[in-house]
């Protein structure tokens, strides 16, 4: 059973949700109070509006990934998989934070920003900066970077920076990044090849007309439910950095575990939807289109394969990427027929990409922080 206390200092309403199991406080937010602070807080405002801008660039980047497939084998126009995206996004949001947010708590409590709140607040908005940077320029070369990867390597970089070495990282926490990568990695391929393998075996009799129908149908349900995936992954890692900020800039550094409201979830998904309708073509032309040239049995397969891999790391509160589930996903599928029908020249400009985004985004999260702090 769970109930509400609302205590009152220095003129600021603070909700708990207290969990009677527990016998702790949980923090969360109302959103009146959370609007009142936001218009007559400076430091809240930019916080706020700098993690919104992460998560528009995540849409940007990482959740035309979910859509890729259906898309490039046109199982569906842009258009109606942007707006299905959307919708599954909310969700994935929805429905697995209800069920289970270690992936928030886990992005949340692997980073330590705890000391002044003016200097954290600081750090943590010159990661956000840092992370938008390195999307950014990723974006505009059509490579899918992992937004996951360059939060986490940001706020890295932030914190080492503010608390003046490695004490400034949880590794606790942060070992489940390594056990996430791997995941997806040797689940994603094997899963991938081993589905669309499986497919050809069972269908290799049917009428391909026929087939054809059927997996477009299929096409569209993967494509849904990679949408749902993205949504529980990556919308739950952003709120869990939303709700480091509010902490911060209320001066409770200290919260570990905490309620995330359904106002945040709503605003987050909508903010994600817009930006995958407004930059998402170039990265789904690089996943969906120049990585591997798929049919839509195999579309299916790699969305069907990416969804298990992404469903586990959920569950065991892994935060994996989505990008990097996807891809390894689809050049299973294309390994399967044959290891040239992948184009390995993309995909080494994305292995690239992804080994250089723990280095380059993490350490331009510490200069940022270095500078931030030094000018604010």
């Amino acid at each position: 059973m769970c109930g509400l206390i609302v205590l009152i200092t220095d003129s600021k309403p603070i909700l708990f949700q207290f969990n009677k199991e527990r016998r702790n406080p949980i923090m969360t937010i109302a959103l009146n109070d959370f609007l009142q602070q936001f218009f007559n807080n400076p430091a809240l405002m930019i916080t706020v509006v700098l993690t919104l801008a992460v998560i528009f660039v995540n849409g940007w980047t990482d959740a035309p990934n979910a859509i890729a497939t259906c898309i490039s084998t046109r199982s569906m126009s842009p258009r109606a998989a942007i707006i299905m995206a959307a919708i599954f996004n909310f969700f994935g949001v929805l429905v697995m934070t209800m069920f289970n947010a270690t992936v928030a708590e886990t992005i949340y409590n692997m980073v330590d920003f705890r000391g002044d709140s003016h200097s954290a607040l600081v750090a943590l908005c010159a990661a956000m900066f840092a992370i938008v940077l390195w999307a950014t320029v990723a974006w505009w070369f059509g490579i899918p970077t992992s937004e996951s990867h360059a939060l986490i390597a940001g706020i890295s970089g932030a914190a080492i920076a503010l608390q003046g070495g490695f004490s400034g990282i949880n590794p606790t926490e942060w070992v489940k990044v390594i056990y996430g990568l791997i995941l997806s990695i040797i689940m994603g391929f094997p899963l991938g090849w081993f589905v669309v393998k499986s497919i050809e075996k069972i269908f290799r009799n049917f009428n391909r007309k026929k087939t054809a129908v059927l997996f477009q149908n299929a096409q569209i349900l993967g494509g849904a439910g990679m949408a749902f995936m993205h949504g529980a992954q990556d919308g739950q890692k952003f709120m869990g950095v939303f709700m480091l900020g509010v902490f911060l800039v209320k001066g409770q550094s200290n919260v570990t575990e905490f309620t995330i409201p359904l106002w945040l979830i709503v605003l987050c998904s909508a903010v994600m939807a817009i930006g995958t309708s407004v930059g998402g073509y170039r990265i789904i032309k690089a996943v969906g289109m120049d990585m591997v040239k798929l049919e839509k049995y195999q579309g299916f397969s790699a969305d069907f394969a990416a969804v298990i891999s992404l469903f586990t790391a959920s569950v065991l509160g892994l935060p994996v990427s989505t990008t990097h589930t996807k891809t390894t996903a689809i050049m299973g599928v294309g390994a399967a027929k044959r290891i040239s029908n992948v184009n390995w020249g993309v995909v080494k400009e994305m292995a690239m990409a992804w080994i250089l985004t723990f280095p380059g985004c993490g350490l331009i999260g510490y200069l940022m922080a270095i500078l931030f702090m030094k000018i604010f």
